[in-house]
């Protein structure tokens, strides 16, 4: 028996455009993480700057009236100084004619480094109880203050009573504060003060097992024997006067350096310095009061623990590299040390993000507001002159003109879009192009032009060169001298043709713009266009025709000057967005483009939100090319230069960077509606809701459409405009990298069929 080899089927070559559309692909998935990157930094850099600010996590609760019981006597009746050495809880007072001074709440940019002054002057040492959220804002104050000679104590991250906290939370907000204060000082501390506190007879049985879980940790909980409640801002003297120790006895007293407005703090303690150095008081930090009280009693004070706390190796041991006065302070090493710069960094980062974001967040706010008002105020002054009885462009144009119908793999729709053509009240000829289709839209032209009787189409094929190549090649076949391109899943009104060829009775004219209509917007997705079409699309228009800096006419209807088209060299292949593209060369040629409202088409709109993304996405990196490539007429005179310095900084401000940081709006409000005040958050949305439904509402007005479909706009400005942001952003990080795309092919199903008529 024979065997015989099959022989292999060589596997056809991919084509140039496949070969193009699988590059396109490739280069999109990377782009898409990066944006996605983008949007998950800034909201990390969001919530880290409200975590910070104690808008995210904060805790404002405060224990008042709880019972003592389980507390030791010895504690509550003891110094102020609480140490667990060897599991036993100790207390330790500060010794006669002795202070300790204070400070809590800080560091704090304004009130912070007027203390460390004045300490400087009269050459005292102070403890500083931080807050770990401000150390990492104010790195640069910490170290300043370690360096001279301070010792600083953990006074909570986010100032926190944390009997109210869990475990876990607790352990954070030390650790987080070790974290800061080892990136701004390189250091480490084992004093701890907890928010709220005050003598040791306060402490209840709520926060007893707090200081004793800290205690087993290696903390030392310190605690006041004077308070000067300079936080009530009672008057110098009176700051003075509370401050200070009865009958010569030493104490721990408490001032604060931030928290509040502290100019009488500042004013009271030169008068303190004094007035205890009177009596004959010496000051000295925490470290130094245990230290002196331990010399007293032969070593038998209670000290503070030698090593770190917990998770917090201490370097080279106790005090090491500092004097007595810092004992409490370990050198941070290791993970440590490097995770705290790295805290340090990514809070100024934050603090440097979040400004300019509110910052952009209020222009982009005026921004978008001012867009409305012009809108509406240009808006309603372009109806009332299109409108108004007389006005007239010129002497009726009865003319024939050539229609252009570029078309690749249409068969869904041709046989539509003909007949619509062959209901026109105005004579015109019809040359399809079909840019290599591989679906049979040219014999289902010619069958339908059969059918319908139509003698005046003409089918052209070609082989796939885009669409640009397919108008180009219509425009050097039209036998008459205006042109009109439409897309081959669009439908014209009977009247169409004729109401958009009138402007060119002014023979300034170079091109018109038509009212494409979405004309499947029984659908979600559908209706949210329709929304976007009227207001976005057709108000835009009414604008820039009043202000002579049209940027794009659109493909679904158009008509032009051939001899403009031809003037500026026809379509390009320079860019997606080819229609914004010669619409920015007729402006600087001199041709006037004008906006026809009257003019309606009937267009398929992208029927999935993956056949969105990919239009709106060719349609805004096109536009961002078609700009780059005329930027010149930024600087040209004559017409050019109009609508280089008119039309271009509009079309980029409110079509480029308003949307890319329009997303500032959505991620502010629901942070504030989580974080800060939902009530207040919710109301400013719906302000702005009502704005665009206003504006919405008159656009639907002027185009004489029914108003049911604005009840889907609350649910489009949830989605589909984040969606269209999402787009815009994709856009832009392709133009930055660099990326080309090709002209790309949506889904048709062909329900958009010859309009009965308008304003349905």
């Amino acid at each position: 028996m024979t065997t015989t080899t099959p022989s292999r089927r060589r596997r056809r070559a991919p084509t140039r455009i496949e070969r193009v559309a699988g590059k396109a692909a490739a280069l999109q998935k990377p782009r898409v993480i990066l944006a996605g990157l983008l949007l998950l930094a800034l909201t990390s850099v969001m919530l880290l700057d409200g975590y910070l600010r104690a808008e995210v996590g904060g805790d404002q609760r405060v224990r008042t009236g709880a019972a003592s019981g389980k507390v030791p006597d010895k504690v509550l009746d003891g110094g102020p100084i609480l140490t667990f050495r060897g599991g036993q809880a100790t207390t330790v007072s500060v010794p006669d004619k002795t202070i300790a001074l204070t400070f809590d709440d800080g560091p704090n940019p304004t009130w912070t480094p007027q203390v460390l002054a004045i300490l400087k002057k009269y050459d005292i040492p102070a403890t500083f109880f931080v807050v770990g959220s401000m150390v990492s804002r104010y790195p640069s104050i910490v170290a300043d203050m370690v360096d001279a000679g301070n010792e600083v104590g953990i006074h909570t991250f986010t100032h926190v009573d944390l009997s109210y906290q869990s475990d876990a939370r607790v352990n954070r907000e030390m650790q987080q504060t070790q974290l800061a204060l080892a990136g701004a000082a390189g250091i480490t501390t084992t004093l701890f003060r907890a928010p709220y506190s005050s003598e040791t007879d306060a402490i209840d049985n709520c926060s007893w097992p707090v200081y004793k879980k800290l205690g087993e940790d290696g903390y030392t909980s310190v605690f006041v024997d004077t308070d000067s409640d300079d936080w009530k801002r009672p008057g110098v003297s009176k700051i003075v006067e509370w401050a200070t120790p009865d009958h010569g006895e030493g104490a721990s007293v408490l001032f604060h350096d931030a928290g509040g407005e502290r100019s009488q703090t500042i004013k009271a303690l030169p008068k303190y310095i004094e007035k205890m150095r009177a009596k004959g008081y010496t000051f000295t930090t925490i470290s130094g009061a245990v230290q002196k009280q331990e010399a007293a009693d032969g070593g038998q004070a209670g000290g503070q623990a030698q090593g770190g706390p917990n998770g917090q190796p201490g370097g080279a041991g106790a005090g090491a590299g500092t004097s007595n006065l810092q004992a409490a302070h370990r050198t941070a090493t290791g993970a440590t040390l490097y995770e705290g710069k790295a805290l340090i960094g990514a809070v100024a980062v934050a603090e440097w993000t979040v400004p300019v974001l509110s910052v952009g967040l209020l222009v982009v706010g005026v921004a978008v507001m001012g867009r409305f008002g012009m809108m509406l105020i240009l808006a309603r002054r372009h109806y009332r002159q299109r409108n108004r009885h007389r006005f007239s462009w010129g002497p009726p144009v009865r003319q024939p003109v050539s229609v252009i119908v570029p078309a690749y793999n249409e068969k869904e729709c041709i046989a539509n879009t003909l007949e619509s053509l062959a209901q026109s009240t105005h004579p015109i000829e019809i040359i399809v192009v079909d840019d290599g289709s591989t679906d049979g839209t040219s014999e289902i032209a010619r069958a339908a032009a059969r059918e319908l009787g139509m003698t005046n189409v003409r089918v052209i094929r070609q082989e796939n060169a885009g669409k640009p190549a397919a108008l180009n090649n219509g425009v050097r076949s039209a036998g008459h001298d205006i042109v009109v391109m439409m897309d081959g899943d669009t439908v014209f009104e009977p009247d169409t043709v004729r109401q958009l060829v009138q402007p060119f009775a002014d023979p300034g004219v170079g091109a018109v713009a038509g009212n494409a209509k979405v004309g499947n917007r029984n659908t979600v997705i559908g209706a949210w266009q329709h929304i976007e079409y009227v207001m976005g699309f057709n108000l835009d228009r009414r604008m820039y025709d009043l202000l002579r800096c049209m940027p794009t006419i659109p493909g679904a209807i158009g008509a032009f000057r051939r001899e403009a088209v031809l003037e500026v060299g026809g379509m390009s292949e320079d860019t997606l967005a080819e229609d914004t593209d010669i619409t920015i060369a007729m402006h600087r040629a001199g041709w006037r483009v004008v906006y026809q409202e009257h003019a309606r088409a009937w267009t398929e709109a992208p029927g999935s939100l993956k056949q969105l993304w990919s239009q709106r996405y060719r349609w805004s990196y096109g536009t961002m090319q078609a700009l780059w490539k005329h930027r010149r007429s930024l600087t040209d005179e004559g017409p050019s230069g109009r609508f280089g310095r008119v039309g271009m900084p509009l079309v980029v401000i409110f079509q480029i960077v308003t949307p890319v940081f329009a997303p500032l709006i959505d991620v502010f409000t629901v942070y504030s509606m989580i974080f800060v005040d939902f009530r207040a958050a919710l109301l400013a949305w719906f302000a702005v809701l009502a704005v665009q439904l206003l504006c919405a509402a008159y656009a639907f007005r002027l185009d004489r459409e029914k108003y049911r479909y604005l009840l889907m706009m609350p649910l489009q400005q949830l989605a589909y405009r984040q969606m269209m942001y999402l787009v815009l952003i994709h856009s832009c990080i392709t133009a930055m990298t660099g990326g080309r795309l090709r002209w790309q092919k949506l889904k048709r199903t062909g329900e958009v069929g010859t309009p009965a008529g308008a304003g349905r």
